[in-house]
């Protein structure tokens, strides 16, 4: 059961940082709230009113405003109760209605899929966001009580519910710089995510807990002589890193526990700029520095606004150590973030947000919503950024540019202007020419070379590493794309109009085609020839339309299905495969390679002309890169599936038996073996990786968990490719 917060305690603490707070509406709130979610329980078996007081405690522990607490209090009247947003207004005010609406989900529309589900979502809190800041922040205290009482929910949901916010949820968190939000997420998902290793990390941490506490408070003592000696008031702290951070370095680096010695973080608070770079210069005389991790965040702040000078040195007894400098201003910024720049005014009376346009990722992310139309790559755009390291680079006039850690000339490029992408051939970097594949250092000078007859490639998608750059090659692709599947669709249906001596430009000027576009549901006279030529449409479909029935050739003949036609298949070809294509029989089905589809994942077809439908799932990074209009509804049928050949990836420590004990535990899950390659690395490490005979994305799971659960094995994951 979660601690049980109540309205005495919540209206206490919003006293605490926000004296002339309006309690009495958030008392109002409280009381509506109560009233609308009567009688409704949580999994738990605790009132469903235990869940908005706790989301409204977490926004209290951001030191928002009113309104942002009261739309905590009221964030599931709309989507769970009787009540209305219209009432929400009449009682409330059409600022907290507001916010209600944009956290509420999108559960009256029906999706094709989860993953289109998530992503428009996802887009409606985008779109809110724009209007209100204060929408995300509510979503993420929302976020952050349902992963602290996640035990209750069925095990599937826990996963997939982990996922979305190790995905989404605690990235955003890290971009809007609220680290304790972002901390408690990623260690919540890791635990539903791989329960076996947050546990055993939860037990190595117990076990040092005593030793690492008399090591914090010997250099916690050391560092505050070393600073006094020389003048320097500050205050300093020492915290174990949280589990996450360390379960990210061990699968980096292919390490286990007790091959990882930066286990500690320092933090020395000191009053002014100044005094930062003073304390790195006695630290550094002190202890010696590894190279190549000292980090400058304060000249160069993080795009959250986060500040702070990272290093690593050799501590005492030889242990690597991270200490992190900043002064008490920095560090409530990097502990609340964005929260952070919520201002009063001195009566009391006003609550503003100041600052909002120095947050350049939020500009983007509205950006991004406005120009991918497509719900499903917006999603793949945002988690591909949200995860993103930063470098710094300069222009040829010295002005400043992040860019994504791996970032190419082409990102850059794609930065300065669309046209100037299109047409980059290369560039200088520091005066030197560079090819396109280039990776941007910190501190280089870019000068982009542009050539009219360059244009982009399908390649160009592998080498570029920000969204603003992929989605304007992938724009630029499917244009060409959907150009020459018009062109493609005008031929086939001027040669089928003019067997029946019918003239194509006749029939356009007096209309005709426009209007058999709007009969078969199509936007306009360029959506129906692209139909033809995608082959989503016959044109027989439309002949029919212009031809009267006695003159069709074969009249009496049933008009075939939209893809019968295109791909229709010899019976020595057909091999079932187990996928149904909506309102096709007879297709030519195919698995993609890049991410082998298994029964029981979302999938999605796209048709090839003259090679039938091939079948990828939802979340392939190939989906994003392919034109929407040639995506087809795809199912799995019903019924037994023959097993399939898929690989899977397992590190793991070099030692004997552990390559047969692994073996015993995936015939243990009762799947075949089909193939085994071995290799082995420096520091006693192995890569393994399995051919093995799957059926479904169930049996992969129960595979992946088999061999998780033996002793020695770092991770076993899918093998992308």
């Amino acid at each position: 059961m979660s601690k049980e917060i109540k309205v005495t305690d919540l209206v206490e603490k919003v006293q605490e940082y926000y004296p002339s707070a309006d309690l009495d509406l958030i008392r109002r709130a409280y009381d509506f709230s109560a009233e609308v979610h009567r009688g409704q329980k949580r999994l738990s078996g605790e009132p469903f009113l235990v869940h908005p007081m706790a989301v409204a405690g977490v926004i209290a522990d951001l030191k928002l405003d009113v309104p942002s607490i009261v739309g905590g209090l009221l964030h599931d009247t709309v989507e769970d109760t009787l009540a209305t947003l219209d009432e929400i207004k009449n009682l409330f005010g059409p600022e907290i209605a507001g916010l209600v609406d944009g956290v509420t989900k999108l559960s009256q529309v029906n999706f094709t899929s989860q993953e289109q589900k998530q992503a428009e979502n996802f887009r409606k809190m985008i779109v809110a966001m724009a209007k209100d800041i204060r929408v995300i922040l509510i979503k993420l205290a929302d976020r952050t009580h349902n992963m602290r009482t996640l035990d209750h929910m069925p095990i599937d949901k826990q996963v997939a519910t982990a996922q979305e916010t190790l995905d989404i949820y605690a990235p955003l968190a890290h971009r809007l710089g609220i680290a304790w939000i972002k901390d408690e997420l990623e260690d919540l998902a890791l635990k539903y995510l791989h329960p076996e290793i947050y546990y055993q990390l939860k037990r190595n941490v117990a076990k040092k807990k005593a030793a690492r506490e008399k090591y914090i408070n010997e250099v916690i003592a050391l560092i505050g002589k070393l600073l006094e000696k020389e003048g320097l008031e500050a205050e300093v702290s020492g915290r174990p890193k949280h589990f996450f951070s360390i379960y990210q370095k061990m699968e980096t680096q292919n390490l286990v526990y007790d091959q990882i010695y930066d286990l500690v973080a320092f933090r020395i608070l000191v009053d002014t700029p100044r005094e930062c770079y003073e304390t790195l210069g006695v630290i550094h005389s002190q202890w010696k520095p590894v190279p190549g991790r000292f980090k400058d965040y304060i000249a160069l702040p993080k795009p959250n606004m986060y500040q702070s000078l990272h290093t690593t040195v050799i501590g005492p007894y030889g242990e690597r150590i991270e200490i992190q400098i900043r002064t008490q201003e920095m560090h409530r910024v990097a502990e609340e973030g964005i929260a952070a720049h919520w201002k009063y005014k001195k009566d009391g009376k006003d609550f503003q947000f100041n600052d909002i346009q120095r947050f350049t990722w939020l500009r983007q992310l509205l950006e991004w919503q406005q120009n991918l139309q497509d719900p499903q790559e917006f999603l793949h755009t945002i988690k591909e950024d949200l995860f993103a390291d930063e470098v710094y680079v300069f222009t040829p006039k010295g002005d400043m540019l992040n860019f994504p850690k791996g970032a190419t000339v082409i990102d850059f490029a794609y930065r300065i202007h669309s046209e100037v992408g299109h047409h980059c051939s290369g560039a200088r970097i520091n005066g030197q020419l560079v090819p396109l594949r280039y990776m941007l250092r910190s501190g280089d000078t870019v000068e982009i070379i542009t050539m009219h007859q360059q244009t982009p490639a399908r390649d160009w998608l592998k080498l570029a590493k920000t969204p603003r750059a992929k989605s304007h090659i992938r724009n630029w692709l499917k244009k060409q794309q959907r150009e020459r599947s018009v062109a493609l669709g005008r031929e086939i249906l001027e040669s089928d109009l003019n067997r029946y001596k019918l003239d194509y430009a006749g029939l356009r000027r007096e209309g005709k085609i426009e209007t058999v576009a709007r009969e078969l549901s199509m936007r306009d006279e360029e959506a129906l020839l692209a139909s033809i030529g995608y082959g989503k449409l016959t044109p027989r479909q439309v002949l029919v339309k212009l031809v009267p029935a006695d003159q069709l050739d074969g009249a009496n003949k049933p008009a075939e299905g939209t893809l019968e036609r295109l791909f229709r298949m010899v019976s020595r070809q057909k091999r079932d495969l187990g996928v149904r294509v909506k309102g096709v029989g007879d297709v030519l089905v195919r698995f993609a390679r890049c991410c082998h589809p298994l029964p029981g994942e979302e999938i999605v077809g796209f048709i090839t002309r003259g090679r039938g439908v091939t079948v990828h799932t939802a979340s392939c990074s190939a989906v994003m890169e392919s034109d929407p209009h040639r995506r087809v509804e795809v199912s799995w049928q019903e019924g037994g599936q023959a097993p399939r050949a898929i690989k899977i990836d397992v590190s793991c420590i070099d030692r004997p038996g552990l390559l047969a004990a692994i073996s015993a535990a995936i015939t243990s899950a009762e799947v075949n073996i089909a193939r085994a390659q071995v290799r082995t690395f420096p520091d006693q490490k192995a890569l393994n990786t399995f051919e093995v005979m799957i059926t479904d994305s169930k049996q992969l799971k129960r595979v992946l968990a088999s061999i998780a659960k033996v002793k020695g094995v770092y991770k076993a994951t899918r093998a992308k490719g």
